[in-house]
């Protein structure tokens, strides 16, 4: 199976959060998109890995995932090393996606800052032929994606463009309130962390109506390039 997008995460549920409506959208226009995770988020305050597994199965569900993947690097421990660096670069060439997304290379989680490093280096790696990597004992060509877009997590950034998600972020929220042990729960006994508490969630919702108000549209998702991205001036125009 080939994808046209791959959106890597550092952790089950930072897609859903940081560009669920964006997912759903390319879904909906019958783009087949996947989510590869890094990590269990075994290091969670809250839920279990088995919890969260099962959480990131309903969400995916939910958004109607074509694949969804983990690679099992340890959580807390996503290392710039080889052998995470090829882990990458055997699902790059595996799926040989168009476009893929990574988290915005500065944020508050260290493992965000690694995980965006690491796929900048496996997108470029992954379409150099003299790196030998094996599918199923069978050695995989060397393939590049097109583009690589960065999403943002809890620190801003200024947009190289915004997505416009109206219509879509009824089913964003609800693939993000499928990790049920991770957000707020009144009846939890659980230690509050920085996303359970009930403002977090107004927040998610927030920060999509201010970006959807930026471009003059209900909900909006925010993305940065690090190289120029070409307007169609005449299909604008068009529209």
């Amino acid at each position: 199976m080939t994808l046209d997008v791959i959106v890597f995460a550092s952790h089950p549920d930072d897609a859903e959060i940081s560009m669920g409506g964006t997912f759903a959208k390319l879904i909906h226009n019958k783009l087949k998109v996947g989510i590869i995770d890094f990590t269990k988020g075994e290091l969670s305050t809250r839920g279990t890995p088995k919890t969260r597994q099962i959480e990131a199965k309903k969400a995916g569900a939910i958004l109607k995932a074509a694949v969804r993947e983990n690679l099992n690097i340890p959580d807390g421990g996503i290392i710039r090393n080889k052998t995470n660096l090829l882990k990458i670069i055997k699902v790059i060439r595996k799926y040989k996606p168009k476009i893929v997304f990574a988290p915005y290379v500065n944020d508050r989680h260290p493992d965000h800052i690694d995980t965006s490093i690491l796929v900048k280096e496996a997108v470029f790696s992954s379409g150099l032929t003299k790196i030998k990597t094996l599918y199923k004992n069978i050695r995989q060509e060397a393939y590049r994606p097109k583009k690589i877009f960065y999403y943002m997590q809890t620190y801003t950034f200024e947009p190289s463009f915004i997505v416009d998600i109206s219509g879509y972020n009824e089913i964003k929220m609800e693939a993000v309130k499928s990790y049920s042990t991770q957000f707020f729960d009144s009846k939890s006994k659980e230690p509050q962390t920085f996303i359970s508490r009930p403002e977090f969630i107004n927040y998610i919702e927030s920060r999509a109506l201010f970006y959807g108000f930026q471009i003059g549209k209900q909900y909006g998702e925010p993305f940065y390039s690090e190289e120029m991205i070409e307007l169609n001036l005449v299909a604008l125009i068009k529209e």
